[in-house]
Order: structure tokens, then C-alpha cells, then sequence
């Protein structure tokens, strides 16, 4: 596996494991496969509510906690110094782990200057070993880094051929901010698994369209953590480092950009007043 080097020194796999969207009833099944598939670092919320059942797939798995890397994310509602710090532990118990390797602000919203506080007390004393952001544009994350006394070691955002973040990716290196991809598969919006484009380059080396994204991510130095609950997908989804995409077939991807979310813009009024009103069933 390759790894990214944070800003901290702490090492990252650069590909995962997500559980987004998967129901806490199918999580400890598809984190054991994953695990037994090869991966080492997961990907979790508190807003998911599957904290739970990842930590039961970890136990059951035998794997040593210093071959992990676990990523959890403090939702809105546990924002703020004190409130984060409780979150923090709700969700250490829920993953039955006694540090967490990196722990994200979910959302831009709310008291995130107060979360953070808490967050820069856990990892000086040793809690968790680094500590980011998700959703941050990159004046947010400039703003964020200039007031603040430790720099987020990481960003996670949407990232995908539809939506490629070079901007929000050089603000980011400058800073010192490794980024992170969610939904690097744009959940098969604009018929990503059948693309012309994709497809022939998969065919040129033998791979599937999963397989050309989750490569073209990482030779972009992207940190990306594809999910699936089928074992035959997560194995495929780790068999990228076999083969290298050259300077044309990366220009190729890179010309599908729309510069725009498939998703929700988290500088929109409307997306800001629902997101921060969401309370997931954590």
C-alpha cells in the first residue's frame, strides 16, 4: 500500500475503506471483508451510525490496532469545546478503541473554532494522532489555518472526474492540507461506469472504470476511500498499483471536469440552513 506523509509525520494510506450510506446491519459484514481484502484504513461518522458495527468488525478481525488507520467525523451537533470533546469519546467507545488515528469536523457549520479547541487539547494529549477537516472551500480553510494553532492535516471533500478541486487541491499543498476524496465514483452520476473516456482507457490496460478513477486519484496524490458491500468490488478497488496512466489519459480525465457539485454547495444559503439542521440517528 502507499501511503501519504500528513503534516504531522503520521503516515495515511492513500486508499480505504468507506461506509458511507451503508446500513449499520451490513457495516461489520462489509468491514470484514474489507479487512480481509487487504485494507487498513477505514473511513466512519458518527453521522453514519455505523460506529458500531465497524468496531465490531475491527475486534472480530485479530488485526493489530497499530496496522489500522481509523478515520471518524464529530457532526454539527457535537460542535463546540466542550460538546466535541464528549462526541469524541462517544464515538471512541462506539469503536471499542482507545485513540482514533485521525478525527474530521463533518461539516464547515456551527461552533467548528470551539470543536477545534478540543480537538488540538486531544491530540497533544495523545488521543487521536491527527486531527482535519471535510467540506472546507478553500477560504473557509485559509481562515480556518490562520486562526487556529494547528494546521488541519487533512481535507476531505468531493472529489471526482466531474468535479476535480484542482484550486481547492494547490490552496491545499500550499498549506500543508493533504486531500482526502469522497465520492470518488460521483455515485454513478453522468453515467461515470459507462464513459467513453473511461472505459477505452480501462480497456488499454486491462481495468475497469472503478479501477481508471481510483488510479487517476492517486497519481494525483488524492487520498480516496471507495465503499461497496460486495468483496468481488473491494478487492478490484485495491488492485491499482499495478499499472500507471500516462500524461494523455490523465489529461483526459482531467478534461471531464464541470467544475461544479454533483452533490450540494456548501456555500449555498439554502444547503448551509439544511445541513446544519440535520440531526442524524447517531
Amino acid at each position: 500500500m502507499q501511503n501519504v506523509l500528513l503534516n504531522n509525520g503520521v503516515e495515511m494510506p492513500i486508499l480505504g475503506f468507506g461506509v458511507y450510506q451503508i446500513p449499520p446491519e451490513q457495516t461489520e459484514q462489509a468491514v470484514s471483508d474489507a479487512l480481509a481484502a487487504g485494507y487498513r484504513s477505514l473511513d466512519t461518522a458518527a453521522a453514519y451510525g455505523n460506529e458500531e458495527a465497524v468496531g465490531r468488525a475491527i475486534k472480530a478481525s485479530g488485526i493489530p490496532r497499530e496496522d489500522l488507520f481509523v478515520t471518524t467525523k464529530l457532526w454539527i451537533s457535537g460542535a463546540g469545546e466542550e460538546n466535541a470533546r464528549h462526541a469524541f469519546h462517544t464515538s471512541l467507545r462506539k469503536l471499542g478503541l482507545d485513540h482514533l488515528d485521525l478525527y474530521l469536523i463533518h461539516q464547515p457549520f456551527g461552533d467548528v473554532y470551539g470543536s477545534w479547541r478540543a480537538m488540538e487539547r486531544l491530540h497533544r494529549e495523545g488521543a487521536v494522532r491527527a486531527i482535519g477537516v471535510s467540506n472546507f472551500y478553500p477560504d473557509r480553510l485559509v481562515d480556518f489555518i490562520d486562526h487556529n494553532e494547528i494546521t488541519p492535516a487533512v481535507n476531505q471533500i468531493e472529489t471526482h472526474p466531474f468535479n476535480r478541486r484542482t484550486v481547492d487541491q494547490d490552496v491545499m499543498h500550499e498549506r500543508g492540507v493533504q486531500i482526502e476524496s469522497w465520492g470518488p465514483f460521483a455515485e454513478g452520476r453522468n453515467n461515470l461506469f459507462s464513459d467513453p473516456v473511461l472505459t477505452e482507457i480501462g480497456a488499454a490496460h486491462g481495468k475497469s472504470v472503478a479501477q481508471v478513477v481510483l488510479r487517476w486519484l492517486i497519481q494525483r496524490q488524492v487520498v480516496v476511500i471507495p465503499k461497496s458491500v460486495r468483496a468481488d468490488r473491494m478487492a478490484e478497488n485495491l488492485d491499482v498499483f499495478d499499472f500507471e496512466l500516462t500524461d494523455s489519459q490523465m489529461a483526459s480525465i482531467d478534461a471531464m471536469d464541470t467544475g461544479r457539485s454533483l452533490f450540494l454547495d456548501h456555500r449555498d444559503p439554502e444547503v448551509v440552513s439544511r445541513i446544519g439542521k440535520l440531526q442524524p440517528n447517531t
